[in-house]
């Protein structure tokens, strides 16, 4: 009977195919690089406990129905907090959502009808795929190099399409993306900005990973370069979230975007879940308000780096000209392409078979995957695990190329 019923688009849905991953995850002494979790070893939680009990002081605020836009103590906060890497406005263009994914679902329910076109960079977060897909949208591929979306080649895009089938959006992760890690330089985001106002596109921004920098170099969002001068219409609107620097269980992420587009956000928004849980508004509140974040950052960018450079370096002297990878300038992950010798199906089961997970490369490209590549996140294991999950790796990429012996015999 049920069958019967599903709208189309859930008829034959495709989950997550991180999640999908999970079973692997309970098998005993597995090592995974495979989920974009942070460290829990960096969760700051007397800050947060300490945090809880003033919010909590407050029962009637903290317990109760809030508003759908946000408390307004954690919109002031999050206004104060962006100033910090240039991103001028007021508590007014704050929206909060539960994690910046249910800002960009907002997004996608206010702006994309079936069969419209939207540009993702590419490869990209595999959840960003997924909503577009549910959507009905006519994804079409970005591609990225080293430095991140290719500016040039979406500028030869754009001027092939016809007028009917430019995008709407433009999803992108400009600072240390999502899976590769790669950084947007300064010219490529100013001129993603004068595409997005020539072509009368959005550009959607995430940005949950811009503070886990590895040096000392300031990187402007990308909504600051569309801010322009005074009464300009900025065509980038800035998603970002506290789940990669505080904690992913406090579900609290936010909405930067001009009144028009977060009064639709809004009320799109009652839909789901009315608002965002005001206890932990109020905590995130309290935890800016402490002070602790700056320091709780500054330890994770340091953390981070090192589990980074334990992961690349490992990987170089291990497996030297059996894999690719360009080195992250902050962020959580490692992008790797291999040998193309080594059969994918046979690399993913050796390894875990060998105890150590990954994310087949396949799960971050819409249209036309790359089987020969892989997403490795370094933030969750320790170093010891990490160089120990490297040689696993190792012997696996010997396993796999003597099962594609054994099979070419």
């Amino acid at each position: 009977m049920f069958n019967e019923l599903f709208t189309p688009r859930f008829a034959q849905p495709a989950g997550s195919p991180i999640r999908e991953l999970f079973p692997y995850l309970s098998r005993p002494g597995m090592i995974s690089f495979a989920g974009g979790y942070p460290s829990p070893e960096l969760f700051d939680a007397e800050g947060l406990r300490e945090a809880s009990a003033r919010a909590l002081t407050d029962g009637a605020a903290s317990l109760q129905y809030g508003p759908t836009e946000g408390m307004p103590r954690l919109r002031n906060a999050l206004a104060e907090h962006v100033a910090g890497r240039g991103i001028r406005c007021t508590a007014a263009d704050v929206l909060v959502t539960t994690g910046s994914q249910q800002a960009f679902d907002l997004l996608v329910r206010v702006f994309v009808q079936p069969g419209d076109v939207v540009y993702v960079e590419t490869p990209a977060y595999p959840a960003t795929i997924q909503t577009l897909r549910l959507a009905g949208a006519a994804i079409q591929e970005v591609p990225v190099d080293e430095d991140g979306l290719d500016t040039t080649r979406l500028a030869v895009m754009l001027e092939a399409a016809p007028r009917t089938r430019r995008p709407k959006l433009l999803y992108c992760v400009p600072t240390f993306s999502n899976p590769c890690g790669t950084l947007l330089p300064t010219a490529r985001r100013q001129r993603l900005v004068e595409l997005a106002r020539q072509y009368g596109f959005v550009v959607v921004e995430d940005d949950p990973y811009g503070e886990l920098t590895f040096s000392d170099d300031a990187t402007e969002p990308l909504y600051c370069h569309g801010a322009g001068p005074a009464g300009a219409c900025n065509p980038v609107i800035y998603l970002s979230s506290l789940s990669k620097t505080v904690a992913p269980a406090l579900r609290v992420g936010w909405m930067i975007a001009p009144p028009e587009v977060l009064r639709r956000c809004a009320i799109a928004k009652q839909t789901a879940d009315l608002c965002t849980s005001p206890l932990n508004q109020l905590i995130a509140a309290e935890y800016f308000a402490s002070g602790r974040y700056l320091a709780t950052v500054r330890h994770a960018r340091a953390e981070y780096r090192r589990r980074m450079e334990a992961m690349v370096g490992a990987l170089e002297r291990d497996l030297p000209g059996r894999v690719r990878l360009v080195r992250p300038k902050g962020g959580m992950f490692v992008w790797v392409a291999h040998d193309a010798g080594v059969d994918p199906q046979s690399l993913f089961c050796a390894c875990v078979e060998a105890g150590v997970l990954f994310v087949p490369g396949r799960a971050f490209y819409p249209c036309n995957p790359d089987p020969h590549t892989m997403r490795l996140s370094f933030a969750a294991p320790g170093v010891d695990d990490i160089l120990e999950g490297v040689s696993r790796l190792t012997r696996a990429f010997d396993a796999a190329l003597a099962v594609g012996v054994e099979h070419a015999l």
